[in-house]
């Protein structure tokens, strides 16, 4: 988790400095793919990852992308090399839809976070507003919320992937998208993330480092 306040401190935080940063938080910004689900999950993200990998070598660019990023565990992992490389253009566009339709499918069938779906509502029912700051297609991510009946907590404020991939994480765009569509100050937010990219877009705007085993810990707090 990382909240944006003044401090940069990092680790884990005992009973009071959870209070804290759930008692202070207005907005609170989930990624997606780990935080809300598990869209691809182990063998199914590198799988994912190599059919890109092999599309591009079928179109002879095998050269886009170097060795290590080659065996990259996920898709994202290889769209966000390629876009550093290239940016903008047709070839993004259309590995960039190719992502989204793995993606699809995989919403169908992903499986939902331990004690996520009940922390979303057991917060929203607390008056904080949940968002949606990933690098998902927003298309997949309301698919998904769709199944579990959590569209309404969320929407408007799904912030997806868009065609400017300069904008994948670790890049703060899709954070800065919600905290503007929102008028929320960074320091009343709270991002909930299960990557480094993750922490790093939200540290970007100065914050607060939180390392959590489990959202249990928030669910019960929020209970209680």
């Amino acid at each position: 988790m990382a909240r944006g306040t003044e401090d940069d401190r990092k680790g884990r935080v005992g009973p009071a400095g959870l209070e804290e940063l759930v008692r202070d938080a207005r907005l609170v910004l989930w990624d997606f793919d780990g935080s809300v689900c598990r869209l691809f999950a182990g063998r199914a993200a590198r799988l994912a990852a190599a059919d890109l990998v092999e599309w591009l070598e079928d179109r002879g660019l095998h050269g886009l992308l170097t060795e290590s990023e080659r065996e990259a565990p996920h898709p994202h992992a290889v769209l966000r090399a390629v876009a550093r490389g290239h940016p903008g253009g047709d070839l993004v566009a259309e590995l960039e839809e190719r992502v989204t339709r793995q993606e699809m499918p995989a919403a169908s069938s992903a499986w939902p976070t331990p004690y996520a779906d009940p922390l979303i509502r057991t917060w929203t029912a607390a008056g904080a507003r949940p968002a949606i700051a990933s690098d998902t297609s927003p298309r997949v991510i309301r698919a998904y919320l769709a199944t579990r009946g959590l569209v309404d907590c969320f929407a408007p404020r799904i912030h997806g992937r868009t065609r400017d991939l300069g904008q994948l994480k670790p890049d703060p765009g899709s954070l800065h998208r919600a905290l503007s569509a929102t008028g929320v100050a960074a320091s009343r937010a709270l991002m909930i993330g299960n990557m480094p990219a993750d922490h790093e877009a939200a540290l970007r705007d100065s914050g607060a480092g939180t390392v959590l085993d489990s959202l249990e810990p928030l669910l019960r707090l929020l209970r209680r």
